[in-house]
């Protein structure tokens, strides 16, 4: 329920690729993907986990790519006035 609390308020799912130095051999780049509802053009949620990532990990940051997709808008909730159940 939450996370359609989330996509009402404009929140959405967002996945980021994340490229970065692997600690031990920092001539190679690892993947990791990041996913998580945050809210476009400014991406706080994202943000944070970068700022996190930037204090506690030791594999330094290459790039970011980041995808987002509106699932659910306001226009597609509608009252149910009735409902019916059949056996």
């Amino acid at each position: 329920m939450a996370n359609l609390i989330l996509q009402l308020q404009d929140y959405r799912l967002t996945t980021a690729e994340i490229l970065y130095h692997m600690p031990d051999h920092p001539q190679l780049l690892q993947t990791y993907l990041w996913q998580e509802y945050d809210l476009a053009p400014h991406f706080p949620e994202l943000k944070r986990f970068l700022d996190f990532w930037a204090r506690q990990i030791d594999g330094k940051l290459h790039s970011v790519r980041v995808a987002n997709k509106k699932l659910i808008t306001a226009d597609d909730m509608r009252i149910c006035r009735e409902e019916y159940l059949l056996n």
